[in-house]
């Protein structure tokens, strides 16, 4: 079994905490926004260890979307290099937790359909998307 390594980031690791040691009861919101969220647990790409993070709840049917907004940051957060290089991931969604397998999108009309389920859930994805000369990358998280 690979090393957990919690979050650098405070409040990422203290809500990871939270929602896992509520077994999916609390923490399940962004920062007490009412927005609801998920935890993914995925592998890291360099080091091998298991990484655990917050993202957005937007659901497409059983699938789960992953957006690798950072807040309209000009680079991606670390996650997406980790999804890409390690397909195999978990979701915790509350109480529910999935065995899952990730893959980019890359089909234009696909990542247009879905962009829109994720503003819908979180609007200020909009807002990310003008604020970067990048391509935010759009995952799609699938039964395994």
């Amino acid at each position: 079994m690979a090393e957990y390594i919690p979050s650098p980031t405070d409040w990422v690791r203290e809500q990871v905490e939270l929602y896992e040691s509520s077994g999916g009861t609390e923490g399940t919101t962004l920062r007490d926004t009412g927005l609801s969220v998920i935890v993914v647990t995925n592998r890291g790409n360099k080091t091998g260890a298991i990484r655990k993070t917050p993202l957005m709840r937007v659901k497409d049917g059983d699938n789960y979307i992953l957006v690798g907004s950072r807040g309209g940051a000009p680079t991606n957060p670390v996650w997406v290099y980790n999804l890409r290089a390690h397909a195999d991931v978990q979701v915790r969604d509350e109480t529910e937790v999935h065995d899952m397998r990730v893959r980019e999108v890359d089909d234009e009309e696909e990542r247009a359909r879905l962009w829109e389920l994720c503003v819908a859930a979180f609007p200020p994805y909009a807002d990310y998307k003008k604020a970067t000369e990048r391509t935010i990358p759009v995952f799609v998280a699938e039964p395994a």
